[in-house]
């Protein structure tokens, strides 16, 4: 469902569209709201992927981006469009919605009216925030052990920080994920890259997570990478 989503997007020129609405009769419901996070992920834009529901009906699960709040921006559909949406819930970051199939085409247009109105262009420019480096050393199980404590959520995030590192070694792993090792003042670092095929350059400035990662009876750092660009 992922790959098929994102044929039906790559290579799109936004122009001046700011959200995805994506519907597949043989796309499962389970599932849709993955897909919705990582075209939101990707793109970064408003999407709602949907599924076939109730006969004659779609269900839809959608992610945002800060400057969009979902349920809000669907309630002003759900305004403008009596009848149109039938039935919605959810927040900020993410939302659920049942339509008629017939209707798809038009809350696709009602939803992104909504949305042009709402989201400003520097809303649609990807801005990633960390809390900068760590110092040599600091990536140890026992630090990366407090990171993981604390209950991050929504508007409550988990830190992600941002460093440089030469790419030593790197493979497919899953047939989908980039596994990568790292170096930095000669320490080792392993790193993966989740749904993500592209080698990496020899040199990397990456946002990371740090996470424990435990094999065979053995806990060890990795860092789990969300952006880069060569160093």
């Amino acid at each position: 469902m992922h790959d098929e989503a994102m044929v039906a997007v790559e290579g799109r020129h936004f122009d001046d569209s700011c959200t995805l609405s994506l519907f597949d009769p043989a796309w499962h419901q389970g599932v849709v709201g993955i897909v919705a996070g990582r075209i939101k992920d990707r793109f970064h834009r408003p999407a709602i992927a949907f599924a076939r529901g109730n006969p004659g009906e779609i269900r839809g699960s959608g992610r945002s981006i800060p400057g969009l709040h979902l349920r809000d921006a669907l309630d002003r559909v759900a305004v403008r469009h009596p009848g149109l949406i039938l039935k919605f819930g959810g927040h900020a970051a993410a939302a659920g919605l049942t339509l008629r199939e017939s209707d798809f085409e038009r809350f696709r247009e009602a939803f992104e009216d909504v949305a042009q109105s709402l989201l400003t262009p520097a809303d649609l420019e990807r801005v990633i925030e960390t809390d900068g480096a760590l110092a040599p050393g600091e990536l140890t199980p026992d630090s990366v052990a407090l990171l993981s404590a604390p209950v991050w959520g929504h508007g409550f995030p988990a830190p992600r920080f941002c460093d440089e590192f030469e790419v030593t070694a790197q493979r497919v792993v899953g047939e989908k994920h980039l596994k990568l090792t790292l170096a930095q003042g000669g320490q080792r670092i392993e790193a993966i890259r989740f749904n993500f095929l592209e080698a990496a350059p020899r040199r990397i400035r990456a946002v990371y997570q740090p996470t424990l990662n435990e094999y065979n009876g053995r806990t060890s750092v990795q860092l789990n990478i969300e952006h880069w660009e060569e160093a």
